[in-house]
């Protein structure tokens, strides 16, 4: 009986032990991730996102402008307003004016953001609400269509606006308007993702167009929505959960968990098990995370064990105190 109680405080010791050193690991990663330090650490982010902003910029200005469709979300309004300034006669000759729009428009969702998100997202989302909008303005606008078939060329510009606003996303920055809003829902609730509250945002206002402009452009615009919007949760790995499990035959294994929860404040179940034909003691780790957190978590994993055995699942849902990370 007394030997069951030692090692029940035993466990109990060890236990603390670790809680302790993630809390300490983790206060450490929040002093480096304030201020200048944070710039400093993810700069190379920087050009990933300026790329995003140039595909993203491309696609708009050379696939949907000519055909004289409309984005979605905010961005449409922009073209919106830039519209209602044409029909009034303020013409801006080929010079895209909804960019500008845009930027002001974007204004109000960053000051909300900066006291919701952290500080490094609030400076990449200005670079890059930023970039979107100069190269709108100097990208020149072709008098006509790219492609002949107008379809085509709705899908290939939702594609690519798609590809280049997931690159930002996936670079930990965002490229405004809707998105914003839609990452301060999923930050706060933990459920849905990006393009679908973006899509769903596009519907109620491709309603309304429907009184403006002619069925057939409203139609074409919610095709350029749709693939914007897959295209976009296809590359915004940090949206997709996955499953990750853990075998090793470590016997020592703290220093690992401390460097896993506390590296990517991520908690980790234990299951002691053993081979069978074998016969060795293994330990089982499952933990959750982001797809865009899997590499991360293999390269701390292996770094202690490269024997280890990891099998990666993706998960369809996850109900639950599940901290999304999207910024």
């Amino acid at each position: 009986m007394s030997g069951k109680r030692s090692r029940s405080a035993l466990n109990d010791s060890s236990k603390k032990s670790v809680r302790e050193l993630v809390i300490s690991e983790e206060e450490k990663i929040k002093e480096n991730d304030t201020g200048s330090k944070a710039v400093k650490k993810e700069i190379y982010t920087f050009p990933v996102i300026l790329a995003g902003a140039v595909i993203y910029a491309f696609g708009m200005n050379c696939f949907l402008r000519p055909l004289n469709l409309y984005s979605g979300g905010m961005m449409g309004f922009a073209q919106l307003i830039q519209e209602f300034l044409k029909r009034s006669g303020i013409e801006f000759d080929r010079f895209n004016v909804s960019g500008v729009i845009y930027y002001l428009m974007n204004v109000p969702g960053i000051i909300i953001a900066l006291k919701k998100m952290r500080r490094r997202f609030i400076v990449k989302t200005f670079f890059a609400v930023t970039s979107i909008t100069v190269l709108l303005s100097v990208i020149p606008i072709p008098q006509t269509a790219i492609l002949d078939d107008r379809i085509t060329n709705a899908i290939i510009a939702g594609l690519i606006c798609g590809t280049g606003i997931g690159i930002i996303l996936r670079g930990g920055a965002c490229d405004g308007g809707m998105n914003v809003v839609g990452m301060l829902l999923i930050a706060r609730k933990g459920k849905g993702s990006v393009g679908n509250i973006g899509l769903i945002t596009n519907v109620v206002l491709y309603s309304i167009m429907l009184f403006i402009f002619d069925p057939a452009t409203v139609i074409y615009s919610l095709i350029y929505s749709v693939f914007n919007s897959i295209a976009v949760d296809r590359i915004h790995t940090q949206n997709i959960a996955s499953q990750v499990i853990v075998f090793t035959k470590l016997k020592n294994t703290k220093d690992m968990q401390v460097d896993v929860m506390g590296k990517l404040n991520r908690g980790m179940t234990e299951i002691s098990a053993s081979g069978l034909f074998t016969g060795d003691s293994v330990r089982i780790f499952i933990i959750f995370v982001s797809k865009y957190e899997v590499n991360r978590l293999k390269r701390i994993i292996k770094s202690y064990d490269e024997d280890s055995f990891i099998v990666e699942t993706p998960v369809t849902r996850i109900d639950g105190n599940f901290d999304k990370k999207l910024a």
